[in-house]
């Protein structure tokens, strides 16, 4: 796991600094005996994750392309947004009862809106200019959408990744009020048995984790950023 993310440091920024601090972020879980745990929370944080993207991306380009489903789902985006984070761990509990399923269940769902709202932006953000290029060549809709709008959307749709990776890990430090385990768990032992070390050492254990997360969510934002400008410079 340590190489794995390590690596991924390395392909995001291709220079040595991030990787190192990658590599000192996890040594130091490690070097506090929070490793079990870390794996626990990521292997939650990263399932969750991956599922608020497999919902948010494709609705947030249907949002994107119909106007009339936009103005259904804002509401209920803003009423999700306002919701407090323990509001969403009441049905997944009443449905399916403690353990780390309805943790997961409440983190996706927390998680999504602000991918699906950039998803949107960034694809409406597209300049007109190049759509109207792409539609004189003859492209259909659906060649427009996956060859012109989601590719210049990219940097907007990584920022949305990046917010909803680091509310997935949030979401499930708190969701370990229900069983789900991980560093959350280690807060709330220190906080009910008042041992502030213990709580102390998990919640720097959390800062490590969001550190790594954020670090290289937001340097492959940033390179396919690079990527993007340097094409519209050539064009």
């Amino acid at each position: 796991m340590i190489a794995v993310l390590v690596a991924l440091g390395f392909a995001a920024t291709r220079k040595i600094g991030l990787p190192l601090v990658v590599l000192v972020a996890l040594l130091f879980l490690g070097v506090l005996d929070l490793w079990e745990d870390s794996i626990k929370t990521m292997a939650l944080m990263l399932t969750a994750t991956l599922g608020a993207i497999v919902i948010s991306i494709p609705l947030g380009v249907l949002m994107s392309g119909s106007s009339g489903f936009r103005r259904i789902v804002t509401p209920v985006l803003d009423l999700m947004q306002t919701l407090p984070s323990f509001v969403y761990l009441i049905p997944a509990v009443m449905i399916f009862g403690p353990g780390k399923v309805p943790a997961v269940l409440a983190t996706v769902v927390y998680a999504a809106p602000p991918l699906m709202r950039l998803t949107d932006l960034g694809i409406r953000l597209v300049d007109p200019d190049v759509l109207e290029a792409g539609w004189s060549f003859g492209m259909t809709r659906a060649q427009r959408l996956f060859k012109i709008q989601v590719p210049l959307a990219l940097p907007t749709i990584f920022a949305g990744i990046n917010q909803t990776t680091m509310m997935s890990l949030s979401m499930v430090v708190i969701a370990s009020m229900i069983g789900a385990g991980g560093l959350g768990y280690q807060v709330l032992q220190g906080i009910g048995r008042l041992e502030v070390s213990r709580g102390l050492i998990a919640g720097l254990g959390i800062v490590a984790l969001a550190i790594v997360f954020d670090r290289i969510t937001q340097a492959f934002g940033r390179r396919l950023q690079k990527r993007i400008g340097v094409a519209e410079a050539k064009l």
